[in-house]
């Protein structure tokens, strides 16, 4: 199961909810498969009857079985799940690269650390987070990734 979304509220009297979505675009979601709620630890299965854009990463969506507002302050909160995997990608090796912070050079990348759920990178005795938001520029061909980090981080 893969989370596309998370209920954020009800919207409206007739069940309808506003989800933010993630990791996907809106688009995307097909309309035809369902999508998963959970309820006491257990994948349960709804339609998507009616979905409306709202902004880039949020939506109005009607679900089948979800039809009154008592039953959408039920699942407020709760995360959208689409069957299937995210695909793999293929994850750079920045060792021997230079890193700067905001274009000042802090050191050369010795090395990388897997730590789950949070990819970081020596530079010397130092550990740095390596997160997509961090991530000003990488220059592959000048081996250089220049990060926007958090001040009082280095």
């Amino acid at each position: 199961m893969l989370q596309i979304a998370k209920i954020l509220k009800s919207n409206g009297t007739d069940g309808g909810l506003l989800i933010g979505v993630r990791d996907i675009e809106i688009a995307e979601i097909d309309l035809q498969e369902p999508v998963f709620i959970e309820f006491d630890g257990l994948p349960v299965p709804f339609f998507i009857q009616d979905l409306q854009q709202r902004g880039n990463s949020k939506a109005i969506i009607h679900l089948n079985d979800i039809t009154s507002l008592e039953d959408a302050e039920e699942v407020v909160g709760r995360p959208v799940y689409i069957e299937g995997e995210w695909e793999e990608e293929e994850e750079m090796d920045f060792t021997g690269w230079t890193l700067l912070n905001r274009g000042e050079r802090v050191g050369e990348i010795t090395g990388m650390e897997p730590i789950p759920g949070n990819l970081c990178l020596y530079v010397g005795e130092d550990l740095v987070p390596l997160h997509p938001d961090l991530i000003l520029s990488a220059d592959p061909k000048a081996r250089i990734l220049d990060l926007d980090l958090p001040d009082g981080l280095l």
